[in-house]
């Protein structure tokens, strides 16, 4: 077993009864438990609890392996509390540059002082998906889920998506046109897109209104945060996520161009290899992101 905080984990639900009770023990949050236990329970190709409206229940194998790691994680758990040898683990996390910085960083940053050493690459979904599932990276913080053998997925967050332009470029919409064909009233308008394909504009337009954009494309840029920039420079229009955009729209340097009557989202995912359990570092990287994860709103 190469995880011993899946089976610590496992032994904590195991005793309390509960994954609730068990996380508070162990200082982490619900889904990381359940995240731990069903990675423990992948790896053994076995059920160990059944859900409860109680709490947790422990199946028979459950128990035979409560019985047979008992004594020795006890004993362990001395090893676990010394301080951290002098050669940090590194962690190799694969992530768009805008994400990145205004998620990443300070989700992971405490762990630093842990003993885990973070190295950042920065780039396109399928590019990171690709070095993932070569051993190149150890996880992946994609906003696609691109089907690869060894890779597993779980959604992180899910992502309000905007319409945006500078008012100047507003104020070239019909308002009534608007109203009755959206895509026809904005299709004077030149697109600001994250790369070549239009992937985040075309997602937006297929979502709203059925079919890629005809707009001209006046710049790409690879960095939501430069995206927006060029907005508010008046350079063309583009959809970004509702985090990132507010605080332009809260200060007039951007309007929201489209108001649909159901927001578009999209899902953060979370990207490891299924085919191996992942180090202790880079377990702890993956139960830092969960946790910040359920504070990163949707507005």
């Amino acid at each position: 077993m190469q995880e011993l905080d899946l089976l610590h984990t496992f032994l904590e639900v195991h005793r309390a009864g509960s994954i609730t009770a068990a996380a508070s023990r162990l200082g982490v949050s619900q889904p990381a438990v359940s995240e731990r236990i069903a990675r423990l329970e992948t790896e053994l190709v076995a059920e160990l609890l059944v859900r409860t409206a109680r709490g947790v229940t422990p199946t028979a194998a459950g128990d035979a392996l409560a019985a047979r790691i008992a004594e020795p994680v006890d004993r362990l758990r001395d090893v676990w509390a010394a301080p951290a040898p002098d050669e940090p683990a590194l962690v190799r996390v694969g992530a768009a540059s805008d994400v990145t910085a205004a998620r990443l960083i300070p989700a992971l940053a405490p762990l630093t002082v842990r003993n885990v050493r973070i190295a950042f690459r920065l780039g396109l979904a399928n590019d990171l998906l690709t070095g993932l599932a070569e051993g190149e990276l150890d996880v992946v913080v994609s906003s696609v889920r691109t089907p690869m053998r060894g890779i597993r997925y779980r959604g992180l967050v899910d992502e309000e998506f905007v319409l945006v332009g500078a008012p100047p470029i507003a104020r070239t919409v019909d308002a009534t046109g608007l109203t009755a064909d959206p895509a026809a009233a904005l299709q004077h308008l030149p697109l600001v897109a994250y790369d070549p394909e239009l992937s985040i504009v075309r997602r937006y337009w297929r979502s709203q209104f059925g079919h890629r954009p005809a707009n001209p494309v006046a710049m790409t840029v690879p960095d939501l945060r430069g995206v927006l920039a060029a907005v508010i420079a008046g350079v063309g229009v583009s959809a970004l996520p509702r985090y990132l955009a507010q605080p332009a729209i809260d200060a007039g340097a951007v309007v929201v161009l489209h108001r649909p009557d159901e927001a578009p989202l999209n899902t953060l995912h979370l990207a490891i290899r299924a085919v191996e359990a992942p180090s202790p570092a880079a377990a702890h990287v993956i139960d830092a992101l969960i946790d910040r994860a359920r504070e990163w709103d949707v507005f």
